[in-house]
């Protein structure tokens, strides 16, 4: 893998490259792709992108990298994939389940659309 910016000898810095991803309201994404200096913290990808981990307005997001919560403070390595996102008001197994009690037995799961004419599990 080849690394981006030059070595000491040349006075510049390394630099990483990182994506990230904010889920700002339901069903819509932005992206960012981002050159940050070595040693740079999920904070400050998510500051150069406009968006703040410590303000009350965010209190309910949560930064991860690749879908592993992180703390503001973590430094990042090259690649890595910051997420910004709304945290969860329902867990998706209990929603299943519930959704799932709703339906009834015979119109819920994987066999729920049967073709006209075909057996059983079909």
């Amino acid at each position: 893998m080849a690394e981006t910016g030059q070595g000491p000898e040349s006075g510049q810095m390394k630099s990483l490259r990182v994506t990230v991803v904010a889920s700002l309201r339901p069903r819509h994404t932005q992206e960012w792709q981002l050159e940050l200096p070595t040693g740079a913290t999920v904070q400050d990808a998510l500051k150069a992108c406009g968006l703040s981990a410590g303000s009350a307005e965010n209190a309910d997001f949560t930064a991860s990298i690749w879908s592993r919560v992180a703390a503001p403070q973590r430094r990042l390595h090259d690649l890595d994939r910051v997420e910004w996102c709304r945290g969860l008001k329902v867990d998706p197994m209990v929603a299943r389940r519930e959704r799932f009690a709703s339906q009834g037995k015979r119109g819920a799961g994987l066999f729920s659309k049967q073709r006209p004419g075909g057996k059983a599990g079909y």
